[in-house]
């Protein structure tokens, strides 16, 4: 049996990438909601607030960075030639994306406990 290269055709690449499109948009139009609400927070206490917002802005932030790289990813695996070259953008995406959730989550930790220290802000 001839070892036939897997090829994706063309037809499928299109409306994968419309639909990788199509989700990017439906998901900034989320983002742009959940931003006005936080925005529109109101608490009774004007410092609680202002560490209630910035944790939130902060972790809203890092979904719209995770999820655009997510995008980013299926964009660029729509676009592979082969598996070898799927698994190898998958790879990347994996090293990248546990090295930034390290990140955020090391930032967010410093975030909340900043918060629940009196007199503490920024």
């Amino acid at each position: 049996m001839a070892n036939t290269p897997f090829e994706v055709p063309n037809e499928l690449r299109d409306f994968a990438e419309r639909s990788v499109d199509q989700a990017r948009k439906a998901f900034e139009g989320f983002v742009t909601v959940a931003q006005k609400a936080v925005g529109t927070v109101d608490a009774a206490s004007a410092t609680t607030q202002g560490s209630v917002k910035s944790v939130g802005s902060h972790v809203l932030g890092y979904a719209e960075q995770n999820v655009n790289a997510a995008f980013e990813l299926a964009h660029k695996l729509v676009q592979a030639k082969d598996p070898q070259e799927a698994f190898a953008l998958q790879s990347e995406y994996l090293k990248t994306q546990l090295s930034a959730l390290q990140e955020q989550a090391k930032e967010i930790g410093t975030l909340i406990q900043k918060s629940a220290v009196p007199g503490s802000t920024k």
